[in-house]
C-alpha cells in the first residue's frame, strides 16, 4: 500500500514539472526578421493631438503650441458658449 502512495506522488510531481515548466520559445528564422516589424503609432483623433505631436517631435516650438492651443479654445469659446447659471439662494 506504501509503495502505491509513493509512485502515485511521484508520478504527480513528475506531472505537475512537465505541466509548469517553461518550454523552450523557438526563434525566427533570420529570413522572417523583417516582417517582425513594430505597427505604426495609432494617429491623433484631435487637433490638440496632432498639435501634441508636432511638439513632441519638435516640428513646433513650444511657443507655437501654447498659440494654437489659445486659438482653437478662442474658437470653442465662439462656437460653443459656455453659460453659468445663476446663483439661486433658497
Amino acid at each position: 500500500m506504501m509503495m502505491i502512495v509513493v509512485v502515485a506522488l511521484i508520478g504527480l510531481v513528475i506531472a505537475l514539472g512537465l505541466a509548469f515548466s517553461p518550454w523552450p520559445r523557438r526563434r525566427p528564422a533570420a529570413r522572417h526578421v523583417d516582417r517582425l516589424v513594430a505597427p505604426p503609432p495609432p494617429l491623433p483623433d484631435s487637433l490638440e493631438g496632432v498639435l501634441t505631436g508636432q511638439l513632441l517631435a519638435g516640428e513646433i516650438s513650444s511657443r507655437q503650441y501654447v498659440r494654437a492651443l489659445e486659438r482653437i479654445a478662442a474658437r470653442d469659446e465662439r462656437r460653443h458658449p459656455m453659460s453659468v447659471p445663476r446663483d439661486y439662494r433658497p
